[in-house]
This record gives C-alpha cells, structure tokens and sequence, in this order.
C-alpha cells in the first residue's frame, strides 16, 4: 500500500506574498496571508521506498484522483488557522529549569526567589509562556522520583495563575502525579517529553481535561536515545507517529488541544535533525499548531564546533528565523529576550 504526504514549500513573505494571495497565485500558510506558498512536495511511501516531486499547486488538478483527493485534504489543514493563541505573529515559550542537572541551566534557578525573578524577566522580554521543569531529561539523565520532582517545581506552580494570570504555565514532566498537582493549580499545558508513555497512568490523567496536550517524539529514553538512533526516514517516520498519537485522543472532548513537538536532538543525530529542520513544513498538513526546541541543542555545536551551551545564541536565533520561513511561530526558547528581538526585527522586514 502505498502512502502520500504532503509538504508546502517556495514560500512567499510580506506584501507580495498578500498580493499574490489575493489574486489567487498562492495559498495562504496557516491562514495568514503574509506567508503563502505555491508548490507542494509530495511524497510517496511504499514499504522502505520513499520518492516525492514538487509541483504547482496549479497543477494539482492534473494529479490521480486518490492522490488529488489527499492533496486537497492536507490543503485545508495547511492552509487553516490554528486555534492556539491565534492573534500572535510568533510565540515564545520561556525555559524554567528547576534542577541541578539541565544541559544547559542546571541549578541556576532553584531557589523560589531566583526561579521567580527569571520568570519576570522572561515575561517582561515577551514569553506568553513559561514551561517548568523539575527533572532533566538530557542524554543521559536519570530519573528522579515523584516526591523530587514535585518538591522543587510545586513552590513555583502553586500561586503562578494568581501572580502571572496573563501567562501560559506549561509543566514539563513525565509523571501522572506531577500532571495531576499542576492541574490542579491551573496549568495550561501539559509538554511529556515520552508522549504520556513514561508512565502508565499519564494518558488517563490529561485525556479528558481542558488543557493543551503536547504530542512530543523521542526515539528511547533519555538514557538511550542518542546511542546510534536509527529511522527508516526520520521525516516520515514523525509523521506517522503523530498520526497515531493524534489519533489516540479523538475520542475524547478537547481533541482539539494537541499540539505537536518533533523533539529536535531526542533520540536524533546530527544528518536526522537537519532532515526535519529543512523539512519542517511537512508537519502543516496534520492541522494542529507545532512548537519546536531548537535553543542551544547540541547540533549547533556540532555545526559550529567548540561553543559552551551558553554560546549557542547564534545557532538557536539562525535555527528559529530558518523555521520561522516555513511558518514555524512557536518557540521554546531559554534566550527569551533575544530571540523575541530577533523575531521582531526579522518580522518585519519581511512585511515590507
């Protein structure tokens, strides 16, 4: 049986781009006549063959019916607006590590006053959201217990609605009971690094609640995922895999509020990153909106050698405007303040 797959690709930006639209040469991305596109990529997968030709969107018409018919429906998804905070042109997800042993910030912030001031900061630099964690899941981490996680992340999400209520909270955890708590206290969204496989009981907990879910893919666990991972087409593979995932909530009320993470370095070498990166735009066609992690990850090292976590500033803003141009608006970021002037800078010159 064979498969399609479809890719929006030669994007268009600004006031051409909206000229365009409105003459019907190009379809608006995501419903925002700024970026709009004229080809698509489509890909065929049978078995381990993958082949895939780009075309005009003119030319859809002259497609066999099965493929037109899978074109034209991934089309509406592609071109639909999402409904997470659809008012932004770009949103900004700030990183609060709240343990001793992140990659990148480990210990800096474990203390309430320290972790407060970090998120005023981000807040004041323009993160609508800030995604607490209270165990690291680096290459190599280990786990920590419930008890752990929840003691150095529940001084910050007990009163976060009441002192920051314009503000998302997500929790970046693995764990049922952490889920539950953070619900408890009003959490927003829900960001599982194992996809709710960690633990057992983690779908049950957030499957019927008003809450965003994140779809996050990681090949292994954080103890085994950068050991020669391995895919039959790293970019196929997600896709499928979201689709299963997504799948998995249909049935229930807020099928809705999923949102999708292809999980950039988890379980990724160097060549398989560089894949979703460039190709990115394919996960449009799955209609839900789509958050990427590209701040200070290792492939910048590996591109750039010899640069500290904390000099990656330059990878992690080129990464973000490269994604950003096949219309990626959703960052999770450590560098709120740059990356957010950036984006602005860069927004706009686009525009004009």
């Amino acid at each position: 049986m064979i498969k399609y797959y479809t890719r929006a690709c030669n994007f268009y930006y600004g006031k051409y781009s909206e000229q365009l639209t409105k003459h019907k040469k190009t379809l608006p991305l995501n419903g925002d006549k700024y970026i709009s596109f004229n080809k698509v990529e489509i890909f065929s997968r049978k078995d381990k063959e993958v082949t895939s030709k780009i075309i005009d969107i003119q030319n859809i018409k002259f497609l066999n019916n099965k493929i037109k018919k899978k074109v034209k429906l991934d089309l509406r998804k592609i071109t639909s607006k999402k409904n997470f905070l659809p008012s932004r042109t770009h949103i900004l997800m700030g990183i609060l590590n709240l343990t001793p042993d992140s990659f990148s910030d480990g210990g800096q912030f474990n203390t309430k006053k320290k972790a407060e001031k970090k998120i005023i900061d981000m807040i004041k630099s323009g993160a609508e959201i800030i995604d607490v964690g209270g165990e690291s899941t680096r290459p190599g981490s280990q786990t920590v217990s419930s008890n752990k996680e929840l003691a150095r992340v529940e001084k910050i999400i007990q009163n976060f609605k009441k002192k920051f209520p314009k503000t998302l909270l997500s929790i970046d955890t693995r764990k049922s009971e952490i889920m539950r708590e953070s619900i408890n206290y009003g959490t927003d969204i829900i960001n599982d690094v194992s996809c709710f496989k960690f633990d057992k009981n983690s779908f049950k907990t957030v499957k019927n609640e008003n809450i965003w879910k994140i779809i996050h893919h990681m090949q292994g666990t954080p103890q085994t995922m950068q050991k020669k991972p391995s895919y039959k087409n790293v970019l196929l593979d997600i896709y499928d895999f979201f689709e299963r995932e997504i799948s998995n909530f249909q049935n229930y009320k807020y099928k809705n509020k999923i949102i999708l993470d292809p999980g950039i370095g988890f379980g990724k070498n160097l060549k398989h990153n560089l894949m979703l990166l460039n190709k990115i735009s394919i996960f449009h066609s799955l209609g839900f909106p789509i958050l990427i992690g590209v701040s200070r990850k290792r492939f910048i090292n590996y591109i750039a050698k010899n640069f500290d976590t904390f000099e990656r500033i330059g990878g992690t803003l080129s990464s973000v405007l490269f994604l950003f141009l096949q219309g990626i608006k959703f960052f999770r970021v450590h560098n709120v303040k740059e990356v957010k002037q950036g984006l602005l800078v860069f927004e706009t010159l686009l525009k004009q």
